[in-house]
């Protein structure tokens, strides 16, 4: 068991060469970041539908010319077999992120959310296999656990799920549990809640709910909350993520681990946390009454993550508190802010 702490200075002795699939993403920029800075050889591979090349302008700037020439990108399609054995072919350890997120996204359109979610993590296994990779983390999602009523949720207690995306990430568990036991193919999947930070994209029809607030707060509009408010989520600071996939590549334990803070937050109290904060700076107009609408199909009532499994097996601790977290996230909105305005 690594603690978070301890994985610089074994990176340090024995620099990697990774694979982050998903690099130009919110979560995948903040990934290859981190390895930069630990003097890691990286390969990103993305094709652009969602992530972002200013999420790699951001790094190559945080991270210095030195740690970027260690930086390789390979641009393509995880739905493309021959592209996948490319990404993977000399490296040593897999972070993959890359997917078609959002529950709505894939109630609209489900197919695309299988062929990237599902056969692609189907190509990028068999490429990893043939490449011998070590050790492959993978990104799966709070959403698996659908309509169980137990919290905190434990990794081993499912219920139904309630859309496509949910069904493409229990499928994809279901694919790595095949690959582990017949190929022997060292695979981790962190079931990651509702994560947040700098670079997540505010815009769109499917933006995440932080993000999306935190944009119109700033801009002085009302947000809207679907439902009426006590849908609890168990928010997650991008920083714990990073955490997470670095603590699961350097160690042998294998299977499934929520990734959170083990801690239940309703969308009332996010908005009276976000308002707080944004009083403190001075934006006195960000204190406005929500709108409410109804609530929204495939949508879970409430969530909280049980930690026992990844603290114990992982190391994994969870740094930064949600406060801590929307603090930074609010700096990063704030900073933008100020540059289109200048």
């Amino acid at each position: 068991m690594l603690a978070h702490a301890q994985v610089g200075l074994e990176l340090a002795r024995a620099p990697r060469r990774w694979l982050v699939t998903g690099a130009a993403g919110f979560i995948g920029s903040h990934l290859v970041e981190e390895l930069l800075r630990l003097g890691q050889d990286v390969r990103g591979f993305d094709n652009f539908a969602t992530g972002s090349r200013a999420n790699l302008d951001e790094v190559r700037g945080a991270v210095g010319p030195a740690a970027w020439a260690r930086f390789e990108l390979l641009e393509g399609d995880l739905r493309d077999p021959a592209t996948c054995v490319r990404a993977a072919s000399g490296r040593e350890l897999v972070l993959h992120q890359a997917a078609l997120g959002s529950v709505p996204r894939s109630l609209q359109d489900p197919l695309t959310s299988l062929a990237v979610n599902v056969q692609g993590f189907a190509n990028l296994l068999e490429a990893a296999r043939a490449a011998d990779v070590k050790r492959c983390v993978w990104a799966s999602s709070s959403s698996v656990y659908g309509d169980h009523p137990d919290l905190p949720r434990r990794e081993d207690v499912l219920g139904h799920v309630l859309s496509p995306y949910a069904a493409s990430k229990r499928m994809g568990e279901v694919l790595a549990e095949a690959f582990a036991r017949s190929y022997g193919l060292a695979l981790a999947g962190l079931r990651y809640f509702n994560v947040f930070g700098p670079r997540q994209d505010p815009l769109g029809p499917y933006a995440a709910v932080i993000p999306r607030w935190i944009q119109a707060l700033l801009a002085g509009e009302r947000v809207e909350i679907f439902g009426d408010g006590l849908t609890s989520r168990d928010f997650c600071p991008v920083a714990n993520v990073v955490e997470a996939n670095l603590c699961a590549a350097l160690v042998p334990a294998g299977g499934l681990f929520n990734v959170a803070l083990g801690r239940s937050t309703t969308l009332l109290e996010l908005l009276a946390a976000l308002q707080r904060s944004l009083i403190r700076r001075g934006l006195q107009n960000a204190v406005r009454e929500p709108l409410f609408r109804a609530p929204r199909a495939g949508d879970v009532r409430a969530s909280q993550a049980d930690l026992s499994r990844a603290r114990a097996e992982l190391g994994y601790v969870g740094r930064v508190a949600f406060e801590e977290g929307l603090e930074r996230t609010l700096d990063w909105h704030a900073a933008r802010t100020r540059q289109r305005v200048h």
